[in-house]
């Protein structure tokens, strides 16, 4: 069940790289936040849990490979792959 969140969270991220960049949903995933940041260790994000993923995986540069769609579906492939096992 785990295996398919994150095999979709690829997917996504995928989806939302190659995007236009007037969309909204990009322009939030990509944005810089103003002001004051708190004390204490940075908040983890979403796109820390899926680049730890990619990492596992052995996948370096991973935003110019999302750009192009079937190297990311190969990418993909692998995933589905190595996280279902046997």
């Amino acid at each position: 069940m785990y295996c398919i969140l994150k095999i979709r969270r690829l997917e996504w991220l995928g989806h939302v790289v190659r995007m236009n960049d007037t969309r909204s949903v990009k322009k939030i995933f990509e944005g810089k936040f103003e002001g004051r940041r708190g004390r204490g260790r940075p908040r983890l994000r979403g796109i820390n849990d899926v680049e730890d993923d990619l990492r596992k995986l052995g996948v370096k540069r991973w935003r110019t490979k999302a750009l192009e769609r079937e190297e990311w579906t190969s990418i993909i492939k692998e995933a589905k792959a190595k996280l279902k096992g046997p």
